[in-house]
């Protein structure tokens, strides 16, 4: 364990180190520093994978003096026999593209696009496994030329600080380390990109609670060959969640996001999870107007799908392709209205749904962040969508989170949970009263402890009923609720009664009495003041 936060720890120095070489060449904070640590990172690690894999291949080079060289030294018909062999979630590198090869010629000339061309080569030698698609079929590689690109002077020092920055560093102790180690250095390495500020597709980093929560009541213990969906992915934290509790060896991924730069670091986090085989499932793309994964001419239907969705965007150009003909089943409950000044704020999560509830496998299940005033809305969209919840007996549950679980967005939210095989009770939990309060920057946020999230957990997983926090109810209940699913209208209203003597109440009468006394008469002295004062009163 201390090894591990050790290497946590120098880890997130390798980003911090990388981050301080992009802002001397005065790309701080810039889409240019995101790009140039994004790729720096990948290219490390697909270095140090490729290394740990050819020793586990040639164990004799473990423990040579100088890996490059002897690397170097391998015969070429038996180097290339290495690709073959190659474990499949690894990219194959040329003795040329190695890091080591970078850092032993990083005094030659035109280095700078030395670098870049090798980014480039990788890429290209290794697309049909790392490659990000659009919705029209293009190709989104692994690396582009980023020094030429974002870099305007000095190029080669800069390129040279980032290679001797990066050999500096060893990923190969580590590759066995899972999901709770990578996500840690993840959530780092992202924590000044991805956020809901600067551009019109907002993203919101997930919250480990709610991502925890979300994926732990979702999963099952054992499920296998399974597939797992996220229609607006962002960077992928609700995906590795869920793909982590299943088991990765157990799910393949899909996804859709509109989001480029999103899409890129999906595919990050798909590459240190382990799940490089479901990269090519990545989509770059509008999923309401044009969803991609598709079985034949129909959607796709996916076993497992967790959505964090953006609550509100500018969809009103897409209104007419939303309204088609064709998309009548899926947006059975009907389209939002589209604001006539502030367009930005058109409700839009109420189509993520909806095409959730359509894309969901006969059995299916989904975990669905919402505004909390979804689930007790009296009409329009939302209690339609929600009375065909009811109605076909799809739904498992709501969890009403805390406000400011989200430190960017002051809405509340709960997290919405569909069952299509649970046709008996319903769970209704309220963790609003749950969690501690700090700051983030300028703003608060709700922390909830390991105990909190296992608490929400196991009440709900167990459909057990506690005093103010939980209920179980059925879904004749939920519908003479008017299809309400806040847990508050189902809890019951408790009066205590206290037994007390004849003399205890003789006592407690007098007490009353003598209270109400001594206030009557301090009103009629009051009375007395004022109508003195107003005789007083003269006008001048």
């Amino acid at each position: 364990m201390t090894t591990d936060l050790n290497f946590k720890e120098q880890t997130k120095e390798l980003i911090d180190s990388l981050k301080a070489v992009c802002a001397g060449a005065g790309l701080g904070n810039t889409a240019g520093e995101f790009n140039i640590i994004l790729q720096s990172f990948l290219y490390k690690f697909l270095n140090d994978k490729f290394s740990h894999e050819v020793k586990k291949m040639r164990p004799e080079l473990a423990d040579v003096d100088n890996f490059q060289e002897a690397l170097e030294a391998i015969p070429e018909k038996e180097y290339q026999m290495l690709s073959i062999k190659l474990n499949v979630n690894a990219a194959f590198l040329r003795t040329d593209q190695t890091l080591g090869f970078l850092f032993n010629h990083q005094n030659e000339a035109d280095f700078a696009k030395r670098l870049d061309d090798t980014l480039v080569d990788i890429a290209a030698s290794n697309n049909a496994l790392f490659a990000v698609s659009t919705e029209d079929g293009q190709k989104l590689q692994l690396f582009e030329p980023m020094v030429e690109k974002y870099v305007a002077s000095k190029r080669d020092a800069f390129a040279k600080a980032i290679i001797n920055k990066l050999v500096e560093f060893n990923f190969e102790h580590i590759m066995n380390q899972g999901f709770d180690f990578f996500s840690t250095i993840f959530e780092y390495l992202i924590k000044d990109y991805n956020s809901d500020s600067g551009g019109k597709y907002a993203e919101y980093y997930t919250p480990h609670a709610v991502s925890k929560i979300m994926a732990t009541i979702l999963a099952p213990q054992g499920d296998t060959n399974v597939s797992i969906f996220d229609p607006s992915a962002g960077s992928g934290t609700l995906l590795m969640n869920l793909a982590h509790a299943i088991g990765a060896n157990n799910c393949t991924v899909y996804s859709q996001d509109i989001s480029q730069k999103s899409s890129n670091l999906l595919r990050l986090n798909l590459v240190l999870n382990g799940l490089v085989h479901s990269i090519g499932n990545v989509i770059q793309g509008n999923t309401m107007t044009d969803p991609y994964h598709k079985e034949g001419q129909q959607l796709r239907k996916f076993d497992y799908i967790v959505s964090n969705p953006p609550f509100k965007l500018d969809f009103s150009d897409d209104i007419e392709k939303l309204g088609a003909s064709s998309n009548k089943d899926r947006f059975f409950a009907g389209l939002p209205n589209v604001p006539k000044k502030a367009k930005d704020k058109m409700a839009i999560y109420p189509l993520f749904i909806q095409h959730i509830m359509f894309s969901l496998s006969r059995k299916g299940k989904a975990a669905i962040v919402v505004p909390t005033g979804f689930i007790t809305a009296q009409s329009g969209i939302e209690k339609r969508i929600r009375e065909k919840l009811v109605e076909e007996k799809m739904l498992a549950g709501v969890v009403s989170m805390p406000s400011n679980i989200f430190a960017t967005t002051g809405t509340n939210v709960s997290i919405l949970f569909i069952d299509k095989n649970n046709k008996e009770e319903v769970v209704l939990l309220d963790a609003s009263n749950l969690g501690t309060t700090v700051k983030e920057g300028k703003n608060q946020k709700t922390v909830l402890s390991e105990e909190e999230e296992n608490q929400v957990i196991q009440t709900f997983t167990d459909k057990k009923a506690v005093d103010d926090f939980s209920v179980v109810v059925s879904y004749d209940e939920i519908a003479a609720k008017n299809y309400s699913l806040s847990a508050g209208q189902y809890f019951e209203v408790k009066i205590e009664y206290v037994d007390i003597t004849a003399d205890e109440f003789a006592t407690k009468m007098n007490d009353f009495e003598s209270h109400l006394e001594s206030l009557f008469a301090e009103s009629k002295k009051l009375e007395k003041e004022i109508q003195s004062n107003l005789k007083g009163l003269r006008y001048e």
